[in-house]
């Protein structure tokens, strides 16, 4: 019998309680008037009581669990960290190396595609034609051009990249991100896990923490820091709820507990869930975090007016408040037609490129160089993937299809020696040439640059070992040695 079989209430409603969980007056008053996981309440019949969403609390009741070895036993990784915080540029939809990092100048028309190539500092290497910032820091980055997969559709690559595990329907392996944050939960209020703006990656049927508990499932910020009206989704008091009325509820739920069997009376139980909860929803420093008027507005345009470029602006922001993780999701890489279009103008007729290309350049070299200006590249690792790579011809309307067989990967900061290229396709973009690098083997090499031991062991809910990478699994040399 399968995990999400034999734990159907992950798979429907990930942050619910389990099932047999009495749902009392003390955890509506518990939840009420926070909001910060999103409306699920009313299934549970607490409408006649005023609760509309899940509240804080529960998150990080499932946070405490997880921390006390409730539901995981294994040891913690003892390995030294290069990386403190990594950064992960998710271009959904599987983006063409032949436009961007893997560029074919001298292939026959319907291979080489229509876009030019442009030179780097590295002899022999050049990138596409949009990406003229990323090429001018690429001694800062090392790309690899012979990642290989056979899993060409969109939910299955994006669980083998996300994880280094190809799929089965027997369990459901967890992110990296989810990985990083059971190890290493974060030192403030914020989660150690977060998603910009969400985490529909792959057809959105990745949960993110798979097997381990949903204590650290991506979480997702659920709006779009390019907008003008940008805000967390959630992170504002409920509606009618003052910062007063809430403390007056969590004070309330304290003295409940303060009467729980067991409780001592030496001791107040203050709820820590409670408290944590109630802490971010009034911390100043947390929303802070979020608010982008914060930065100028030079470094603001420099990142680019685009979705992707405000939301790696808003990554680095939470790095550098203390988040272990950020998934940056940027979709529409599923570029089947109008390739030029779609990767370089953005739209028809467009006398200077806006598509998805140029945005990712300018995001993703502001962001580099940002980080080394605050002395923080060292301790970020920041990695480009989608699911995929494109088909080596372009098809019949004007677009290239999925292919896995071979693809690229950028890495930069976190201690990733730059300048430099590992592995390559054949002439024509189609295999690896040499040095075919797996995405187990990408996931063991991202592990051993957070510290985190690629061999180590998790358990699943019914204590079956799985070790975070494959036996199979190689860390790359040229990466970390």
């Amino acid at each position: 019998m399968s995990i999400r079989s034999r734990y159907p209430e992950q798979r429907i409603a990930p942050n619910l309680p389990q099932c047999g969980h009495r749902v009392d007056r003390r955890e509506a008053m518990r939840i009420g008037g926070l909001s910060v996981l999103g409306s699920a309440w009313a299934g549970y019949g607490l409408g006649a009581l005023g609760v509309g969403t899940l509240g804080l609390g529960d998150w990080f009741r499932l946070q405490r669990l997880q921390a006390a070895g409730l539901e995981q036993g294994e040891a913690t990784s003892n390995r030294v960290a290069t990386a403190k915080s990594c950064i992960l540029i998710w271009l959904d939809g599987g983006p063409s190396h032949l436009e961007t990092f893997d560029p074919k100048p001298l292939a026959p028309s319907e291979v080489r595609g229509p876009l030019e190539t442009i030179a780097t500092s590295i002899a022999g290497v050049r990138l596409g034609e949009c990406l003229p910032n990323t090429a001018r820091i690429i001694e800062r980055i090392a790309i690899i051009r012979s990642m290989t997969s056979p899993l060409g559709e969109h939910n299955f690559g994006t669980h083998y990249m996300m994880t280094g595990y190809k799929p089965t329907p027997v369990l459901e392996y967890p992110t990296y991100g989810s990985v990083l944050a059971h190890f290493h939960p974060g030192t403030g209020v914020l989660p150690a896990h977060m998603s910009v703006p969400d985490f529909g990656v792959g057809g959105s049927r990745l949960s993110g923490n798979g097997f381990l508990p949903s204590a650290v499932a991506p979480f997702s910020v659920g709006g779009d820091p390019a907008r003008s009206d940008f805000k967390v989704r959630d992170l504002d008091l409920y509606q009618g709820i003052s910062l007063q009325r809430l403390d007056q509820r969590r004070e309330f739920v304290s003295a409940l507990d303060r009467f729980a069997p067991g409780a001592s009376s030496a001791d107040p139980s203050v709820d820590s869930d409670l408290e944590r909860a109630f802490n971010l929803i009034a911390s100043p420093t947390a929303k802070r975090a979020f608010d982008l008027s914060e930065e100028s507005p030079a470094l603001r345009q420099r990142y680019g007016s685009k979705t992707i470029g405000q939301s790696c602006l808003l990554a680095r922001r939470l790095v550098e408040a203390g988040v272990p993780f950020v998934t940056v999701n940027n979709r529409g890489w599923d570029t089947h037609n109008d390739l030029v279009t779609r990767l370089k103008e953005g739209y028809t007729g467009a006398k200077i490129g806006v598509g998805l290309i140029p945005s990712l350049d300018m995001a993703l070299a502001t962001l580099i160089q940002d980080l080394q200006d605050r002395r923080m590249l060292d301790q970020t690792l920041v990695v480009v993937m989608g699911e995929f790579g494109r088909t080596p011809k372009l098809n019949t309307q004007g677009g290239r299809d999925h292919w896995p067989r071979v693809f690229s990967v950028l890495l930069a900061g976190g201690g990733v020696p730059g300048g430099q290229v590992i592995g390559s396709s054949d002439s024509v973009g189609e295999s690896p040439h040499d040095r075919p690098v797996t995405p187990g083997d990408l996931a063991a090499t991202i592990y051993a640059l957070l510290g985190i031991d690629p061999q180590l062991e998790l358990r699943t809910r019914d204590g079956r070992p799985v070790r975070l990478t494959s036996h199979e699994s190689q860390a790359i040399r040229e990466i970390v040695g």
